[in-house]
């Protein structure tokens, strides 16, 4: 599956899905050390970082959404549709947790709330298995290396004296 939107060869929306991810795990960290009994700054970070990841996912799933454009209609096209329905699945999960807290004084988490936050992040990792297999699938068509054996010593006459003793 090739990507419109690729900077220096390589798709964006691969990038893109790390940053809701790993601020929903974040929130969801700072969420239950409040419910836990941390300080209540804790919960208010929690939630204007849910808020953080919700602009980074949508900014993700639009870029999803044009490389679905061009999809072939194979097995890559299915896993990409279930790979964006389960990430989109995960904000709509955030954004009920987000939405609650509106109202509540200093925003702060319950546990209720951190639950659900929980079954996000569970549902999230398959978005994860999905998101890699989707990797797999498209680098099995570029015919690039796809671990660090393809990376050769380095050929240029400065790296290769790099090291020796020099007499003197």
């Amino acid at each position: 599956m090739q990507s419109r939107l690729r900077v220096h060869g390589h798709p964006i929306q691969p990038m893109l899905v790390t940053f809701p991810f790993g601020l929903f795990v974040c929130a969801t960290v700072f969420d239950l050390a409040d419910v836990l009994g941390g300080p209540a700054i804790l919960g208010l970070v929690g939630y204007w970082t849910v808020v953080a990841a919700l602009v980074a996912a949508g900014l993700a799933v639009a870029a999803g959404m044009v490389d679905l454009w061009d999809a072939p209609g194979d097995a890559t096209r299915r896993t990409a549709v279930t790979f964006n329905l389960v990430n989109a699945a995960v904000a709509v999960l955030f954004v009920f947790a987000c939405l609650i807290r509106a109202g509540v004084p200093e925003h702060g988490a319950t546990g209720g709330l951190v639950v659900v936050e929980l079954l996000a992040l569970l549902l999230g990792a398959v978005g994860v298995r999905l998101g890699g297999s989707l990797v797999r699938q498209f680098d099995q068509g570029r015919g690039e290396p796809t671990s660090f054996d393809g990376f050769g010593p380095p050929a240029s006459s400065v790296a290769s004296g790099f090291g020796r003793r020099r007499g003197g």
